[in-house]
Formats: C-alpha cells, sequence, structure tokens
C-alpha cells in the first residue's frame, strides 16, 4: 500500500483529500495528515475531522515528524506553505502531489528543479474534465487562430484565495502557446475605466467570487 499524507488536512480542500485517499484503499491509505502549527485540532483524528468516520491518523503540526510515516505528500496549500514543504521532501526523498495554485515563474521553476531530484505530480486543476477541455481550447486555438477575441471569465466560491484561479491561467497558457504568444504579455487582468480599444492579441481574465459556487 502506498503510504499518503495530507498537508492542510483541516481546510476544505484537505478534508476532500482525506476523504479521497481513504477511498482509494488498499492501493493507498492516509498515514500522516498534518495541519498548520499552533492549531487547536492537532491531536484530533484527521477521519472524524473529515467526517468518514475514524481512521487512526491524528493531526499532526510537524511535517519532519511524520516524515517517516508517508511516501507521497498531497499538498493543495498556499505558495510559500507548499514552497516550504517541497524542500523538506526534496531534502527527505519524498514524492509530491501538487494541486496549488498562484504560483509565478519563479515558484514554478522551483518545482522544476526539485522534479530533478524526487517525483512530482503537478497540475491546476486534476479534474479530466477540465483537462479535456484543455486540449480541446489548444485545438480550437489553432484551428481560428487570430479570428478570435479571447476572454476568460470564472467563477468561484467566496473562500478562493486566488485570482485568476489556477486553472483559468492555465487555460490562458494553454491558448498562448496554441497561438505564439506570451501570456505574461498579452494577458489583461480586469478593466476599469477609459480603457481604449482592445488588442487584438490580448488575452483578458475577468473574475467573480461569491457564495458556494465549486467553480465555473
Amino acid at each position: 500500500m502506498r503510504r499518503m499524507a495530507v498537508m492542510g488536512a483541516a481546510g476544505r480542500m484537505g478534508k476532500s483529500l482525506v476523504d479521497a485517499v481513504q477511498q482509494r484503499s488498499p492501493v493507498c491509505g492516509l498515514t500522516a495528515a498534518i495541519v498548520r502549527p499552533g492549531s487547536s485540532l492537532v491531536g484530533a483524528d484527521a477521519g472524524e475531522l473529515a467526517s468518514i468516520g475514524r481512521i487512526g491518523v491524528p493531526l499532526s503540526e510537524n511535517l519532519q515528524v511524520v516524515a517517516a510515516d508517508f511516501d507521497v505528500l498531497i499538498d493543495f496549500t498556499l505558495p510559500e506553505v507548499m514552497l516550504a514543504n517541497l524542500a523538506v521532501c526534496r531534502q527527505l526523498g519524498k514524492a509530491m502531489v501538487i494541486g496549488t495554485t498562484g504560483l509565478n515563474a519563479e515558484q514554478k521553476q522551483l518545482l522544476v528543479e526539485a522534479g530533478q531530484d524526487i517525483a512530482i505530480v503537478f497540475a491546476s486543476n486534476f479534474s479530466v474534465g477540465v483537462n479535456l477541455s484543455f486540449k480541446l481550447l489548444d485545438m480550437a486555438a489553432r484551428v481560428m487562430g487570430e479570428d478570435a477575441d479571447i476572454e476568460i471569465i470564472e467563477a468561484h466560491h467566496r473562500h478562493k484565495v486566488d485570482a485568476p484561479s489556477g486553472t483559468a491561467m492555465r487555460m490562458g497558457e494553454v491558448i498562448a502557446s496554441a497561438l505564439g504568444r506570451d501570456l505574461q504579455q498579452v494577458a489583461v487582468y480586469g478593466r476599469e475605466g477609459h480603457t481604449g480599444a482592445r488588442e487584438r492579441e490580448t488575452i483578458g481574465f475577468a473574475t467573480v467570487r461569491g457564495g458556494d459556487v465549486v467553480g465555473d
């Protein structure tokens, strides 16, 4: 059985990940769960917190303390937290599954470098449907070429902490690559006031946050 650890196990996504890992038994199982240092939940059972029943995995506040208990760390936390965990896993030779969004180019390069030493799976979205949409966007962009104005509008729940979302940014990257453009040069994030006519090569992003929208 592959031994899995979940970082941020007390959060919305973390609890979902705990549940998802346990559903994959006996292929893999949760053997460690980590929360932020000083959390009042340290010592609580990860399964009970995720509403799946007691699984005998207490929440820890220190990744290195439970290093011997897992083979793969699943990390969907904030960029600065994930990068600190990346350094630890790289040092210890632990594999990682990373779903952190909001990374800049320099931070993504750190993932590439760490990938020379440890196994890393990184994606802005792990949904099969969304990844299929990336492929379809690539095809559509190549076929339509310069004949379309590109605007990406996305919506998420009020708890989403980064904007635009990682999925929206990945869509922009896919389209820009297909059209031979540099997204950093052509991206426009929101518009306000007298902006003038739309420049042909720009890729626009608009963000909506509110309610309990899972993601649109």
